[in-house]
């Protein structure tokens, strides 16, 4: 049996939403005035894998989805693309994967008789479809509607999803009708693939914290590809811990804005390259949603550093008026917990997500009229790498010589520069992985993190103080035993200035040593 030749590519978008806000969709103009293709067609898909999902690890997928009396395998690979990945499908005899099929496709080099033993059913899809064509041109743009289940053994999901998928014409369209349908619609833009959840749901951490993706980038390829693969990245963080943020998860929200750090640390790396109309509105958009986020990670690490460990002693001499006031911040901590769940389940947070999804893949600043940013945004990414890197370092290292003089404020810069530089480290780290230069890299990277670790906790400090000053005293309504104990919290976190200060000092210093991998 051959793989059938079809389009290499799916180019296609999700949006989830809860059953509930399903009929809705009947109701939407465009949707109401077009006919289905085809209608709740039931699909069993089985993905399959080995007990080490050794398909994963290696960003393949194997599917056998039945439809009626039909048996369709498909094997996919990612390819550093949010929306389109590589895809080979081929229609075998029966409900078990027919390896044959796999010649000449991404799994093929896997395939071995050890992988043919190990390879069996990990978790399984139920779904019915409608699929609707839309669009000026009846194959241009597909939506297909599916509801359903995803069942990994003893954990399951309910699925609830919205597929379009670009058959023909512009991309930017594809988009355009993604965003009529999240403004009509509580739909959510998701990039996490059906297989993605699955596998979740087989290692029992659906809606689980997600963190920082690998970033694949290749010498030779040009910046601007660069940046789209690193922005990709960054969005698919901050998008996956939706889940986690709308369920009360606190980890959920670091993550999140440690991918909003890193995309907004992205677009200043290359603010030469990118820089546009679109973008500056996509910066306050992220910009927003960090303001909203930020109150909750602040109180949570306030009541975590300095608040729980007095707290749970139960022996110092202040301790009522400790309890006391920390039941407040716990209270406070709930309610910035509250916004940022609202801040994530609006159709402000909806829209933004898809807009810069748009602005990665079809934005005005991929074709720019500038010949200085053009051949700029054409240059080889190592060599882009190479100049950014070594810019951001000077500027680190020789503001950081008097660090143990500078003033809050001025350590709060230094902060903020010394994790540009971490971030921009990381981002490029697959464009140094010879055994040299590697190791020269993983030594910068500790050596950076250890400086920023240091200033991070002298800017938690201050955050922490400021914090707890303004709920300390609450005029008539302020006992003397609360307003006492803040004061002491207060004065305890000044104590650890010190500490704090010389431990930066320390990681300055073993930063200054470390030699910079990428010369």
């Amino acid at each position: 049996m051959d793989v059938e030749e079809a389009a290499p590519k799916e180019l296609e978008i999700k949006l989830e939403l809860a059953p509930s806000g399903l009929p809705r969709l009947a109701h939407i103009p465009f949707i109401r005035a077009t006919k289905p293709k085809s209608k709740h067609t039931s699909e069993i898909s089985v993905y399959f894998d080995t007990g080490k999902h050794k398909l994963r690890r290696h960003g393949l997928i194997l599917r056998v989805r039945r439809i009626g009396n039909r048996y369709i395998q498909t094997i996919k690979a990612t390819n550093g693309h949010l929306f389109a990945r590589d895809e080979w499908e081929s229609e075998i005899a029966g409900a078990t994967p027919d390896l044959r099929c796999a010649r000449g496709t991404a799994l093929e080099p896997l395939i071995t008789k050890k992988f043919r033993k190990k390879l069996k059913p990990v978790f399984e899809t139920r779904v019915e479809r409608t699929v609707y064509p839309l669009g000026r041109n009846a194959n241009s743009i597909e939506l297909a509607v599916d509801r359903g289940k995803i069942d990994a053994g003893p954990h399951s999901a309910p699925l609830c999803e919205l597929e379009l998928e670009l058959k023909r014409g512009e991309e930017a369209d594809l988009y355009e009708v993604a965003r009529k349908l999240a403004h009509e619609l509580p739909a959510t833009l998701a990039l996490k693939s059906k297989s993605e959840r699955g596998y979740e749901l087989a290692d029992g951490r659906d809606a689980a914290p997600v963190k920082t993706v690998t970033i694949d980038l290749v010498r030779g390829q040009s910046a601007r590809d660069g940046f789209r693969v690193i922005g990709r990245a960054c969005l698919k963080q901050f998008v996956d811990n939706a889940p986690a943020v709308i369920k009360g998860d606190a980890e959920g929200v670091h993550q999140m804005r440690v991918g909003l750090r890193r995309l907004r640390a992205a677009i200043a790396l290359f603010s030469d390259i990118v820089d546009a109309p679109q973008t500056r509105a996509i910066k306050r958009e992220l910009k927003w949603l960090t303001n909203e986020l930020s109150p909750a990670r602040e109180m949570q690490v306030l009541i975590e550093r300095v608040v729980a460990p007095l707290r749970g002693s139960g022996h110092h001499p202040h301790h009522a008026g400790i309890r006391s006031f920390s039941s407040d911040l716990v209270a406070r901590r709930e309610a910035a917990q509250e916004r940022a769940q609202h801040a994530v389940d609006s159709v402000r947070f909806r829209a933004l997500t898809l807009d810069v999804a748009a602005w990665l893949e079809t934005g005005d600043w991929l074709d720019p009229h500038d010949n200085g940013t053009r051949a700029l945004g054409d240059m080889p990414i190592e060599a882009f790498a190479g100049s950014e890197l070594q810019r951001r370092y000077r500027k680190v290292k020789k503001r950081g010589r008097k660090l143990a003089e500078l003033s809050a404020r001025k350590r709060h810069k230094l902060r903020i520069r010394a994790k540009k530089l971490r971030y921009a480290a990381e981002f490029f780290t697959s464009l140094y992985d010879g055994k040299h230069t590697s190791r020269r890299h993983k030594a910068f990277v500790a050596a950076l993190k250890d400086l920023q670790d240091g200033l991070g906790d002298l800017n938690d400090i201050t955050i922490d103080a400021s914090i707890m000053a303004r709920a300390g005293v609450r005029p008539k309504r302020a006992s003397r035993k609360r307003a006492f104990a803040a004061g002491l919290l207060t004065g305890h976190e000044d104590t650890q200035i010190e500490a704090a200060l010389a431990a930066a000092v320390e990681g300055y210093k073993t930063f200054a040593a470390a030699k910079p991998f990428w010369h």
